[in-house]
C-alpha cells in the first residue's frame, strides 16, 4: 500500500488544505498516483480541486460510516494522477455518529485496509479540531505532516498536537511517524517570520522541512477558479515550492526504505 500521510494542526489558517490539495497536484505531476481524502467538514479541498461540494452524494462519511469502499466513493479530478474522497458538510454529523461505536478511532483504517497498490500516497487533510475525525486520520496514517504559519502565535497549541500525536502512538498506531513540519505563509520581508523559522528549527531542528512555502497572491487565487496552484499558474513561487515539497518528500522516503 501506498504511504498515507495526514496534514494535520488543530490551529485554522495555517495552510492545511492549501498544502493538501497543491501537494498532491505536485506528486501527480511528478507521475506518482494520489489519493486525496477529505476529512474537513468545510470540504475545502473538494472544492479546492474543482468538485462542487453541493453535489458531492458520497464520500468521507460513508467511508467512515462503512457504508461505501473506497473504490466506490472516489472520483476523478482535473489534475493528473490524482483522485478524491470528496467530504460534504454532512460530515460535520460523522463524530457523534461513531461516538458509540466500538473502535470508532479505527473507522478510516479499516476502510483503506482494502486499497492495495493503486496509490503511491494517500493525503489526508484533516479538520482544525483533534476531534475524532483527526484521530481517525492519524490512527489510519503512516506519518504526520505538520503546518505552521510563520505567524505570531504559530507555535502556539503545538504542544497539545505533538502530546495528541503521543497518545495516537501509544495507544491507537504505535507506527505513526512525524513525516515533518512545514513552514508556510512566509514573508521574507517581515522580521517576525524570520524569528518564527528560526524558533522552529531550533526547537525542531531535522524535523523541520527545508522546504518553506512563501506567501504568494496567485497560491491564494488559485482555490477560488478550483484548481490546484499546479493547474492555475505552474510558473508561479507557490508552484514552485509546492513542487520542491514533493521532491523533498520524495527523497526522504527513497532514503527510508
Amino acid at each position: 500500500m501506498g504511504k498515507i500521510i495526514a496534514i494535520a494542526n488543530q490551529k485554522g489558517g495555517v495552510g492545511k488544505t492549501t498544502t493538501t490539495v497543491n501537494l498532491a497536484a505536485s506528486l501527480g505531476v511528478l507521475e506518482k498516483k494520489v489519493l486525496l481524502i477529505d476529512a474537513d467538514p468545510q470540504a475545502n479541498a473538494t472544492s479546492g480541486l474543482g468538485v462542487d461540494v453541493d453535489s458531492v452524494e458520497k464520500g468521507t462519511y460513508q467511508l467512515l460510516e462503512h457504508t461505501m469502499s473506497v473504490e466506490e466513493v472516489t472520483i476523478p479530478t482535473d489534475s493528473p494522477n490524482v483522485d478524491l474522497v470528496p467530504a460534504h458538510i454532512d460530515l460535520v454529523a460523522i463524530e457523534i455518529e461513531l461516538v458509540d461505536k466500538d473502535n470508532r478511532e479505527y473507522m478510516l483504517k479499516e476502510a483503506l485496509k482494502n486499497l492495495g497498490d493503486k496509490y503511491d500516497f494517500v493525503l489526508i487533510d484533516c479538520a482544525p479540531s483533534l476531534g475524532l475525525l483527526t484521530l481517525n486520520a492519524l490512527t489510519a496514517a503512516d506519518s504526520v505532516m505538520i503546518p505552521i504559519q510563520c505567524e505570531y502565535f504559530a507555535l502556539e497549541g503545538l504542544g497539545k498536537l505533538l502530546n495528541t500525536v503521543k497518545s495516537v502512538q501509544k495507544i491507537h498506531n504505535n507506527d505513526l511517524d512525524i513525516e515533518g513540519m512545514l513552514l508556510t505563509m512566509y514573508d521574507s520581508r517581515l522580521r517576525l517570520s524570520n524569528q518564527v523559522v528560526e524558533e522552529v528549527k531550533k526547537h525542531f531542528a531535522d524535523m523541520v522541512f527545508d522546504t518553506i512555502i512563501q506567501r504568494n497572491v496567485r497560491l491564494s487565487e488559485a482555490p477560488s477558479y478550483g484548481e490546484s496552484i499546479i493547474k492555475y499558474d505552474a510558473s508561479s513561487k507557490g508552484a514552485s515550492n509546492y513542487l520542491n515539497l514533493a521532491n523533498e518528500i520524495l527523497k526522504k522516503n527513497k532514503e527510508k526504505v
